[in-house]
């Protein structure tokens, strides 16, 4: 990868680089890059199919819910406009 290929991604982006983050950017990207060749080349990655089975939650029991609403005028105070109890935002279509 070389300095257009970053800044195009910058471009991309939106954001400025100065000269030294453009060449920090590229060595960590080249250094990324050739360490993920190395994993694949060790045979690390293998690819599985789901198997059917015992279905695991991930997400955590809520065991201790704070009361509904509690937050909710605190929440909306801190929006640039509300009306009633919703966020004001302008129409986007």
């Amino acid at each position: 990868m070389d300095i257009k290929d970053i800044e195009h991604l910058a471009r991309l982006a939106r954001i400025d680089l100065s000269d030294e983050e453009k060449e920090s950017l590229r060595v960590d990207i080249t250094n990324i890059v050739a360490l993920v060749d190395e994993v694949q080349a060790s045979g690390v990655t293998t690819h599985t199919t789901p198997q059917p089975g015992i279905v695991h939650t991930v997400m955590r029991d809520d065991t201790d819910p704070h009361e509904s609403g509690i937050y909710t005028e605190k929440l909306l105070d801190s929006a640039p406009k509300r009306k009633g109890q919703y966020v004001e935002v302008k129409n986007i279509l």
